[in-house]
Formats: structure tokens, C-alpha cells, sequence
């Protein structure tokens, strides 16, 4: 059988040394002589699973004890309405900004609980290219300062974080937590679907700062409460409790191949080594402009839709899955996320320089 190589955006693959483990221990977790999705989740060794799973996961990113984990349900979709419901205060509004479809999406969602003053970020020529991120000037105006550090449909990624003085910042960093180092302390909050670089679709980790817990509005339903849910140990209903076993298993993961700081030195390479190979080439074209490239989600394409269909067919055949681009903007898209391995990178550039011989 032809090595698979997994590229999809979410759900991703997930380290081959953790589904091992988790195939291992399916029907007989901890030698209980059962599956860890089958016992309580306020028994005692799943409650032991939950405290060492915050603790890894503080330690992977030095999150300050200041700070509240929480491991909540409905993805990044459902913190789009979270935010505002929780963070919505005396000024009445919020500063959004918009660098691409996922950005746009929360501003959307948003705007059906807090006043909303939206600034895009995003030039489109020649390039993809943010174009401004200190807003110290305005940002004592609204309650929050909200942003996506990565798109993954466009493939553009903020990497330096805004200025915003004072105000709470809110990251949504559902495509790049844990893909490189960053200084919790300069946000007020930060939350990520799980499916990208954590574990399994089902699991929301938020990071809030202790000052943003406890200011809901009234109507803000349990589930949604923050403060509620740090109470109840994330527990308010019975948690997604395999998908937390699996983050738990992917942030020993992490930690045992180095941290962070390892796993950003891995991403770094594979990304150079991809754009590298797209900037030599004439035959597919990358629209980001250098500052902003995604390492987490290569875009490319021919610029000829019959040649991108055939391109992402061949590449399946080969066990190059899931390249095709987002519906929004066609082409091709490589995921190339923690759990991507060198190996993989180096396939997809092997198959595309055979397939631009064969097409040029």
C-alpha cells in the first residue's frame, strides 16, 4: 500500500504515536476492562486524566496561573457567540478584525449580541497582505479587541500579535494553537477548536484571563457561561470525554518530542521547504505575500481549474489526500500541521514536481 500522507484542514491527522496508543488502550484503559469513553467522567481516574491534562497542557504553554483552562464543546463556531454573550461590558461594543473568511464568520455571529465596529486588515493586491495591526489609538473604545491569528482557507497567518494598549485581546487560534511559541499574557483570551493541532473534532480549549470570567449577560445560557463552566470543572453537562482523552495523549505527545519550541523548529521547516519549492516554480502560483504565509495552510494552484481538478486527483491516487482548496477560493491547499511529518511534505513536492513536468 502507498504511504498515506493526510493534508485535509479539520479534522486533521493526528500523531501516529497517539492513535497507537489510543487503538492500545481502546477496550482496556488503565486496566479497567474498559474504554475510556465508558467510564464516569467525575470518577476518579478520569477526573486524574482531566487535572494532568490542564497541567501538560500549562506547561506546553507556560500558561500563567492567572489564567483559566476550560475544555468546552460547539468549536470555534459556537465561541463566536460565546465571546460577545461573556465579554460584552459597559462600553457596548467590540473592535473586530477581519483578515479572511473565518474572521468575517465571527463578526457575523457576533453581531447578533454586541455592537460591532469592524476594520479589515487584509490587502488583496498585489498580494494577500495584513496591512495594520496597532490599534492603541482606538482600542479603549470597545470592551474587546477580537482577531484570527491564522485562516486557514486563504492560507494567511498573523504572527505578530496587535497592539491593542490595555483592552482585552480575543485570539482565535483554532488552525495554529500549540504551533509556536506565544506570550499568553498579552491576551486576554484565547480559544481553538481541537481539530487542527490538539486532537479530535468535539473539543473547544478557551485560555481566559481570570479579570474576564464572572461579567456574562444574564441571558447568556449556562453552557455558554464561563464562569459557570470553570465552576463545574468544564463539567456543566457530561463532557466529550474520548476527544479529551486524546488531547491528553497528544500534549504528553508534544511535550516528549520537545515542547512548543521543538514542534515550531518541525513546522518552520516543512513550511520553508514547501514555499520554497512553489517560489522556484513557475508553473504554481502562491498569492501571500511572504510575511503572511501560513505555516500551518499552503495554498496553491495553476491558475487553470481543469489542471487543479486533475492535480488533486492524481495526488489522491498517490496517497496525497484531501489537497483540494476550500470552495471559497478553489485550487489546492496543503495542511501541513503539527502532526505532519517532514516525510509527507517532502512526498507532496516529489509528486508535484513530477506532475509540473508532466503539465507544463
Amino acid at each position: 500500500m502507498t504511504e498515506v500522507y493526510n493534508f485535509s484542514a479539520g479534522p486533521a491527522m493526528m500523531p501516529k504515536a497517539v492513535l497507537e496508543q489510543a487503538q492500545k488502550e481502546l477496550l482496556n484503559w488503565l486496566d479497567q476492562g474498559t474504554s475510556v469513553m465508558e467510564v464516569s467522567h467525575r470518577g476518579k481516574l478520569f477526573m486524574e486524566l482531566v487535572t494532568q491534562a490542564e497541567a501538560d497542557l500549562r506547561k506546553l504553554y507556560n500558561i500563567p496561573e492567572n489564567y483559566h483552562v476550560l475544555f468546552l464543546q460547539g468549536g470555534a463556531r459556537g465561541q463566536f457567540a460565546a465571546v460577545p454573550m461573556n465579554l460584552k461590558g459597559k462600553k457596548g461594543k467590540a473592535l473586530y478584525l477581519n483578515s479572511g473568511h473565518w474572521s468575517a464568520t465571527a463578526i457575523k455571529e457576533a453581531r447578533n449580541f454586541i455592537e460591532i465596529d469592524e476594520i479589515n486588515i487584509l490587502d488583496t493586491e498585489p498580494q494577500l497582505k495584513v496591512n495594520r495591526l496597532d490599534f492603541s489609538d482606538v482600542a479603549d473604545q470597545y470592551d474587546y479587541v477580537h482577531y484570527c491569528t491564522n485562516e486557514t482557507i486563504s492560507g494567511v497567518e498573523i504572527f505578530d500579535i496587535p497592539n491593542v494598549g490595555d483592552t482585552p485581546l480575543i485570539a482565535d487560534m483554532s488552525s495554529d494553537i500549540l504551533s509556536r511559541g506565544i506570550d499568553i499574557s498579552k491576551f486576554g483570551m484565547i480559544y481553538a477548536g481541537a481539530q487542527k493541532n490538539l486532537g479530535p473534532a468535539g473539543i473547544t480549549i478557551v485560555i481566559i484571563h481570570d479579570d474576564l470570567l464572572g461579567n456574562a449577560r444574564q441571558d447568556t445560557p449556562s453552557i455558554w457561561n464561563y464562569a459557570v463552566q470553570r465552576d463545574a470543572d468544564s463539567m456543566i453537562n457530561t463532557p466529550p470525554t474520548f476527544a479529551w482523552y486524546l488531547c491528553s495523549l497528544v500534549f504528553k505527545h508534544l511535550l516528549a518530542e520537545g515542547g512548543v519550541k521543538a514542534t515550531e523548529e518541525r513546522n518552520l521547516a516543512k513550511a520553508a521547504l514547501l514555499y520554497d519549492y512553489l517560489d522556484s516554480s513557475k508553473f504554481y502560483h502562491n498569492t501571500v505575500a511572504k510575511e503572511n504565509r501560513s505555516l500551518m495552510n499552503v495554498t496553491f494552484t495553476t491558475g487553470q481549474d481543469e489542471l487543479n481538478a486533475k492535480f488533486v486527483a492524481e495526488a489522491t491516487a498517490c496517497g496525497l489526500q484531501a489537497l483540494k482548496g476550500h470552495k471559497v477560493l478553489g485550487g489546492m491547499r496543503a495542511s501541513i500541521y503539527n502532526a505532519m511529518p517532514i516525510e509527507g511534505v517532502q512526498a507532496l513536492i516529489k509528486f508535484m514536481q513530477a506532475f509540473e513536468q508532466q503539465n507544463a
